[in-house]
């Protein structure tokens, strides 16, 4: 048991958790597929990535990978919207990923499906208030910059929010799920009790 333990603290004081990177690569790429308008894997990985990465790895693959499908959707399909306002949205919408990646910190000791519920509908909850606050902060043509006008904002998104908010339960709960259970059979070192054990970051 000793030496298990002190085998899996060597393992992640490596930093090698090549199940976790191939689950987030895995699951950003998804994006590149054509796939039910905003069911898309944005918010499932930014938390996961945060919960099973090092922090470094899990803002550079998080943040990598959204910048890299963003620039291929634009490439591949172009604008599907109007240019400027997507450009001026994409701060918001990286701040919010950010967020969720410092939100799965929280999470790297544990595999309760309770905190991650909680956790995924926090992070859910701020993308929609954070994007959709940047979209009425940009855009003074399309809403009024007052109180009314932010509201209505909110109001407007909630049709685009219902798809959102089921992927990031759909998404997290899947990645959060195999990572659970191929950390029990194929990759044992990255089982969270390992990284619990083990003396380095988690």
């Amino acid at each position: 048991m000793g030496m298990q333990s002190e085998e899996s603290g060597s393992n992640q004081g490596s930093g090698a958790r090549p199940l976790a990177t191939m689950l987030a690569v895995m699951a950003g790429l998804i994006r590149l597929i054509p796939h039910i308008p905003n069911f898309a894997p944005v918010g499932g990985l930014g938390l996961f990535a945060g919960a099973r990465l090092r922090s470094w790895q899990a803002f550079a693959l998080a943040l990598g990978i959204r910048l890299l499908t963003d620039t291929l959707l634009l490439v591949i399909y172009g604008f599907t919207t109007e240019p400027i306002l997507y450009l001026s949205d994409l701060p918001f919408v990286y701040l919010s990923l950010a967020l969720n990646v410092l939100l799965g910190r929280l999470l790297t000791r544990t595999e309760s499906p309770w905190r991650i519920g909680v956790l995924t509908l926090v992070a859910s909850v701020q993308f929609f208030l954070l994007t959709n606050f940047g979209t009425w902060l940009v855009t003074p043509d399309m809403y009024s910059h007052n109180l009314a006008g932010l509201l209505e904002c909110y109001a407007m998104g909630l049709e685009f929010y219902r798809n959102t908010f089921l992927s990031d339960f759909a998404y997290a709960g899947a990645l959060f799920g195999l990572h659970a259970l191929l950390s029990r059979t194929v990759f044992q070192s990255e089982r969270v009790v390992a990284l619990a054990e083990g003396t380095g970051e988690a």
